[in-house]
């Protein structure tokens, strides 16, 4: 049974749970108020030198060599390195092997980093950047994504063909990757359809911008083993990544972690890191480099920018028979993690609805640009923003309510994903109900008006329906109990400020009934963490709650064993008390202490307690006996998230210009281990996407990025946010989560700007298939729609 926690808060908490389903204050909470936490920014070692980097200034171009006199003769640099300090066979990609740890032999994008220098300060260092002299030859560029597929087109990758892969990618020439799913029979289906509705749509680059630049420290010490410290989103791919790159034993890198301001994905993969260790053990002292922010914007990764042809087909009582999906998308010069993207994206093409003929293709092509990258949605709020309006145009066409429309075809309990994947919780439904019924979507339409409409503006409502996972690759974790009945948990995974230590912590201390004050969490270190693959795809809840739900479990099968011996009754016949006690069930007098037990292991029997797990979600994305899959990028993949979404704006007929007045977002997340940073989630997801939607893009000059600072690349602000906004969450409880949780962080952004195309086309008629939906782009609209009314 779901039950909905209205504004994420409200829900009473069971009796028998202490720690899980609360708004606990997030544990770092006090030392970051303060300005106490430490980030790269404050971390300082001894005969520390800095770093900084020679960006390149052509997109496509040969490096014919390198003039470092001029910089070298500058008192105070220590250290200079360029591409010919790197093995031409070392290279890194999550998916494709295809990356330097920074140029060599050619440059492939403005502002690639070509060369990095170490001086004694920042200032030196900088300086002496400036006077590096490279020598390019200069190549045509490929700037556009359906030109790069030319027969004619500028190889970006000469050798691509013969790159590492880690799945069938198809790789060849300027294609990076495809793709491609199919279900059911969609070519023959459309015969079935008495409507179809078809469409080109085009999304832009979005930066990520955390609040932290990227940057990271790396220390060298006498056995020539480094120790990195960097703004990264997994320890575990850090080590990965720069091992590959710089051609070093895993076992002469450990990776550990500061506080993290922020990643939204831009620190998943490599940014400085090989850099920077590279650096280090030329000059034999620890370098640190932090990106300026136009640096940062120019350098690391950004959204992809995707280029959508969607077509769908129903019947006229609505239910929806077809849908074929084919997407472009621009992954820049490096592979990244964009064919996991593409792959994503297709996989939730349909969004949450029965669509039983399918097929969704695309392609990843090379280009002249930054790499792009995994962002908080990984694909999803670009096919969304097709699929929620081509779903609204449907039920225009059909004069019926969007909402009917959906509830006839969205998923209900029981039914599977796309691909026949088996969904276990299933919370969609009440989500529906609560954004319709909280927003006052259903009274405006009885009205036919807004009653509060000014003249020279319209208001109009739009919806819509979303999905994200929560299961995706490995993830471990370690319970140890300290002599005085306290717990240390290690986990691996990288908090990057949304919380994830807390609910983690949460999860043990609950597991064990012990208070959260009486367990600490380790900091990510790959000496010494459990694997986790990384902070993304909003996995930590649910993947590394399990594993530390079931490593706790070991430490209470391993307390209650000392203690059937401690209480001379049967392991069965004990129970753990609140406060850290293991007791005879029902004769609670009857009972022995944590530290008691804790210090039996540790001095006369068994050992400590220690309690650990690892594992890798398992479930398969597709059903091989009842559909078609080329290029699948993540075989296993699952246990989905459902999410809606109304949202209010009020568009000025004289200038365009798009106001939001409300957004009501209900989520099903499974269960709210923490409500109040749930609710947190949803609604800086909502903020994110509403700058997606309106008025975030990169853009750029030819090969040029010609925004890179926050005076040109406009996000939004308090002025910006809506009047009112709810987040809503529902539980549903997954049987396999961690006391049924789900995920919950990328879920708020996947359908802002598909919701919010769909409320301009109600107030004005006007839809929109191009992102941002800038004032200009709207009044354009607007005047079309007038001048082809004969207006």
């Amino acid at each position: 049974m779901s039950t909905a926690t209205r504004d994420g808060l409200d829900r009473p908490v069971p009796g028998d749970r202490q720690a899980v389903g609360r708004p606990i204050q997030q544990i770092e909470a006090a030392e970051k108020l303060s300005g106490s936490a430490q980030y790269i920014a404050d971390l300082y070692r001894p005969g520390m030198l800095y770093g900084a980097i020679v960006q390149s200034t052509h997109a496509h171009a040969r490096i014919r060599g390198y003039d470092l006199s001029d910089a070298l003769a500058l008192a105070g640099v220590r250290a200079i390195v360029t591409g010919d300090d790197l093995d031409e066979h070392h290279r890194m990609g999550a998916f494709i092997k295809d990356e330097p740890g920074f140029a060599k032999g050619k440059v492939r994008y403005v502002g690639e980093i070509v060369a990095g220098v170490a001086a004694d300060t920042e200032e030196i260092a900088r300086a002496a950047a400036r006077l590096v002299k490279v020598d390019y030859e200069v190549l045509s560029p490929v700037l556009d994504p359906a030109d790069a597929l030319g027969s004619d087109a500028a190889r970006v990758h000469e050798r691509a063909e013969s790159y590492e892969k880690v799945f069938d990618s198809g790789t060849a020439g300027n294609v990076c990757s495809r793709t491609a799913f199919r279900q059911g029979e969609p070519d023959g289906a459309w015969a079935d359809c008495d409507i179809v509705v078809e469409g080109e749509y085009q999304t832009q680059a979005q930066a990520h911008l955390s609040i932290e630049p990227c940057g990271a420290l790396a220390e060298v010490d006498a056995a020539g083993r480094v120790t990195l410290w960097s703004a990264n989103q997994s320890v575990f791919r850090v080590q990965a990544s720069v091992c590959e790159s710089l051609g070093l034993p895993m076992t002469k890198l450990r990776c550990v972690t500061p506080r993290i301001g922020a990643g939204f994905g831009n620190k998943m993969e490599a940014h400085v890191q090989p850099l920077v260790v590279l650096l280090a053990l030329k000059a034999r002292r620890p370098v640190k480099l932090i990106l300026s922010r136009e640096e940062d914007f120019e350098t690391v990764r950004a959204r992809h920018p995707f280029r959508i042809r969607m077509k769908t087909g129903a019947r006229k009582d609505g239910t929806l028979v077809a849908r074929e999906t084919e997407l472009l998308l621009d992954g820049g010069a490096y592979g990244d993690d964009s064919p996991g993207v593409l792959g994503y994206a297709l996989l939730m093409n349909c969004g949450p609805y029965r669509i039983p003929n399918v097929h969704a293709h695309g392609q990843v092509v090379y280009t002249n640009k930054m790499r792009f990258g995994a962002m908080r949605g990984f694909g999803v709020p670009q096919v969304t923003f097709a699929s929620e309006q081509q779903l609204d145009e449907i039920a225009r066409r059909l004069d019926m309510d969007p909402l009917a429309l959906r509830r006839r075809n969205m998923l209900s309990p029981g039914d599977p994903w796309f691909g026949y994947q088996e969904v276990r919780s299933n919370g969609l439904a009440q989500c529906v109900d609560i954004v319709e019924r909280e927003s006052g979507m259903a009274a405006r339409r009885t009205r036919g008006c807004h009653d509060d409409e000014r003249p020279g503006r319209r208001r109009g409502f739009g919806v819509a329906l979303t999905a994200h996972i929560s299961g995706l690759l490995s993830s471990g974790a370690i319970v140890r109990m300290l002599e005085d009945g306290s717990v240390l948990l290690n986990t691996g995974a990288v908090d990057i400020g949304q919380g994830s230590n807390t609910v983690l912590t949460q999860i043990c201390a609950e597991s064990l009934k012990l208070p959260v004050e009486r367990v600490a969490i380790a900091s990510p270190d790959t000496d010494g963490s459990p694997y986790n693959w990384g902070t993304t795809a909003s996995r930590v809840t649910y993947v590394t709650g399990r594993s530390v739900a079931k490593a706790a479990a070991e430490v209470e099968r391993k307390l209650k064993e000392h203690a059937s011996e401690m209480l001379e009754c049967g392991i069965d016949d004990l129970e753990l008390l609140p406060g850290g006690k293991v007791a005879i069930k029902g004769v609670g007098q009857r009972s022995v202490s944590f530290a008691a037990i804790s210090g039996r292991a540790h001095w006369a029997a068994g050992g400590p307690i220690i309690g650990t797990d690892s594992w890798v979600f398992d479930q398969k994305t597709f059903d091989p006996k009842r559909c078609t899959t080329l290029g699948l990028p993540f075989p296993q993949i699952g246990i989905f998230s459902f999410g809606a979404l109304v949202t209010e704006v009020e568009i000025d007929d004289a200038t365009g210009r798009v106001r939001v007045l409300g957004a009501w977002s209900a989520c099903d997340l499974g269960y709210a281990i923490n409500p109040a940073m749930a609710r947190g989630q949803v609604e800086g997801a909502f903020v994110q996407g509403m700058g997606y939607a309106l008025t975030e893009e990169l853009v750029w000059d030819g090969g040029r990025l010609a925004n890179p600072t926050l005076m040109d690349y406009k996000i939004p602000t308090v002025a910006e946010l809506p009047a009112t906004l709810r987040a809503y969450l529902v539980e549903s409880e997954e049987p396999s989560g961690p006391f049924g949780a789900k995920s919950v962080g990328e879920l708020g952004i996947n359908g802002v700007a598909a919701a919010i195309a769909n409320a301009i086309a109600d107030a004005t008629g006007v839809r929109l298939h191009r992102l941002p939906m800038t004032p200009e782009r709207v009044l354009d609209g607007l005047l079309a729609d007038s001048a082809g009314a004969g207006h």
